[in-house]
C-alpha cells in the first residue's frame, strides 16, 4: 500500500476504450480516489477535482482551462506530440509517458506483419474467402520467400525497434536501423545509421518498418521521394504513427507497383475513412492500431504509475518523465 500522499490524490482515467485501468489503479493505489471517463466532454466538468490524469488520445488542450489542481499527466502511450509541453512546464505539471509498456506487443505485431507478407498470408486469406485452393507455383520468383538473409530496415531503434531487431535476427535477417545518435546504440542490429542517412536504409531493405516517434522531423518522413528509393520488391510496415507517411503518395506508389506492399497499423486519420482506397488494395494489410494491445498492458502501465507515486512521496525524479 502507498502512504500519505496517495490518500490525498484524485486520479482520473480518460480512454475511449473501456480498458480496465480504473479497477487496477484502485486495487494498487487503494488510498486514492479514482474514476474513469470515456470521453473528453465527460471529463471536462471534473478537471477541477484532479491531481493526476491518465490519458492519451482523448487529450484536448481545453482540459487545462479548469485544471487548477492538476499536477501530473500520465500518457497511456509512448507518443506525446498531442500535449502542449511548454504550457505544462509553465504550469508545473509533470508529463510522463509509457515507454516500454508495449514494446513486446508492438515489435511482435510488426514481426507478424513481416511474416504475413513473406508467407503471402494476405493472398491466402483472400483465397479462403472465395473458397479457392491455390495450386503450387511453378515460378520460383513468384513463391513465398524465406526471411533468412533478407534485410530488415528498422526506422527508429528505440525500445520497440530494438526488440524488433532481436526478433529479426532470430529469423536470420540482416538488420539495418536508424538512430538519432548511433554512438549510443546497444543492441543486435548489424548496421546503425544516423537518422539523416535514412536513404541508405531504404536502398537495401526488403522490409522497411517504421518504429519512430512522431516529431516535427519525422512528420511526413516517408513520401514520394523515399518510396521511389525503396526496392520494388520491398514492403513498408508502419507501427509508428500515420503522420509519418504521406498517405496519398503511399497510395500512389502501391497503385503503380512502385513498392510491393504495405502493412499499416496506423492512419493519418483514425479510424481510417471509409472512402480510403487502402481498404480495397490487395497489396495492403490493415490492422486497427492494435499493435500495442496486449493482455499485460494495464498491469505494465499501472506499474509506472505506482512507481512514480512512490518517487513523488520521496521527492525523487519520475521515471519516463517528458516535462
Amino acid at each position: 500500500m502507498l502512504a500519505i500522499l496517495a490518500e490525498n490524490l484524485t486520479i482520473a482515467v480518460c480512454h475511449s476504450a473501456y480498458y480496465q485501468l480504473e479497477s487496477i489503479i484502485k486495487e494498487r493505489v487503494s488510498e486514492a480516489t479514482v474514476f474513469q471517463e470515456l470521453t473528453t466532454e465527460a471529463l471536462k466538468p471534473r478537471m477541477g477535482e484532479l491531481d493526476v490524469l491518465v490519458v492519451s488520445g482523448a487529450w484536448d488542450d481545453t482540459l487545462l482551462e479548469n485544471a487548477d489542481r492538476l499536477k501530473w499527466i500520465q500518457s497511456v502511450g509512448v507518443g506525446y506530440d498531442q500535449f502542449p509541453l511548454e504550457e505544462l512546464k509553465s504550469r508545473g505539471i509533470r508529463l510522463t509517458n509509457a515507454v516500454g509498456v508495449n514494446s513486446n506487443a508492438v515489435s511482435e505485431h510488426a514481426m507478424a506483419l513481416v511474416l504475413a507478407f513473406s508467407r503471402r498470408v494476405l493472398e491466402a486469406r483472400d483465397n479462403q474467402n472465395r473458397k479457392h485452393w491455390r495450386p503450387m507455383i511453378g515460378d520460383p520468383a513468384a513463391r513465398e520467400v524465406e526471411l533468412d538473409g533478407k534485410v530488415l530496415g528498422v526506422v527508429g531503434l528505440g525500445t520497440i525497434g530494438n526488440r524488433l531487431a532481436t526478433l529479426g535476427k532470430a529469423f536470420g535477417m540482416r538488420v539495418v536501423g536508424t538512430k538519432g545518435n548511433p554512438a549510443t546504440y546497444v543492441g543486435v542490429a548489424d548496421t546503425v545509421l544516423p537518422s539523416e542517412d535514412l536513404g541508405k536504409l531504404l536502398d537495401v531493405a526488403d522490409f522497411v518498418v517504421l518504429c519512430c516517434p512522431l516529431k516535427p522531423e519525422t512528420t511526413n518522413l516517408i513520401g514520394a521521394v523515399e518510396l521511389k528509393r525503396m526496392r520494388g520488391s520491398a514492403c513498408l510496415i508502419n507501427v509508428a504513427r500515420g503522420q509519418v507517411v504521406v498517405e496519398s503518395e503511399l497510395i500512389s506508389a502501391l497503385s503503380t507497383g512502385e513498392i510491393a506492399g504495405a502493412a499499416l497499423d496506423v492512419a493519418v486519420s483514425e479510424p481510417l475513412r471509409q472512402s480510403s482506397p487502402l481498404w480495397e488494395m490487395p497489396n495492403v494489410l490493415l490492422t486497427p492500431h492494435a499493435g500495442g494491445e496486449t493482455s499485460l498492458y494495464e498491469k505494465r502501465l499501472v506499474d509506472i504509475i505506482v512507481e512514480n507515486i512512490r518517487r513523488w512521496e520521496r521527492g525523487e525524479s519520475f521515471i519516463h518523465q517528458i516535462v
